[in-house]
């Protein structure tokens, strides 16, 4: 089966189908609030991300682009990725989903900044991710994950 990430519109059907995932309780996950709040036309940039299965929306993402001004994490200065919300439908897991969008967003070939939810961290080291040094000031009680592609390191 050959998996396909598209961004997703920012339209009513798309909300439709984000009431399905907070429907599996994982409510802290929710992009609905974030959808309603950007909800413009169709073909307005959106920041979500998803895989299909048939008509059934089955794995989406937030991926936001962070300009370098406010990289706190990577050096060489640079824009960076910071993904949210990944979230795949509980029929549809271990099935290469979240993989799938993962290395969909490693492909822009910038570093990616996340926060393990729901006993995630495991998903995360598998995908190349390593727990950035934490800093009080900057982390604010997250405890991001980061992936860098060749060239880049953590900022100390």
């Amino acid at each position: 089966m050959t998996v396909r990430v598209e961004r997703l519109k920012i339209n009513y059907k798309t909300l439709e189908e984000f009431k399905k995932f907070k429907e599996y309780g994982l409510q802290e996950l929710s992009m609905l609030e974030d959808l309603e709040a950007n909800i413009i036309e169709n073909d307005s940039d959106s920041p979500f991300y998803g895989i299909y299965y048939g008509e059934r929306l089955v794995a989406r993402m937030s991926l936001y682009r962070v300009s370098r001004e406010y990289n706190k994490y990577f050096e060489p200065a640079t824009d960076y990725l910071e993904l949210w919300k990944l979230e795949v439908l509980p029929d549809f897991q271990n099935q290469g989903f979240g993989t799938a969008l993962v290395d969909f967003a490693k492909g822009f070939g910038l570093p990616i900044k996340t926060n393990a939810r729901m006993q995630s961290k495991e998903f995360w080291l598998k995908q190349g991710f390593v727990p950035a040094h934490y800093d009080m000031e900057r982390d604010l009680g997250e405890n991001p994950l980061i992936w860098m592609p060749v060239g880049f390191s953590e900022k100390k």
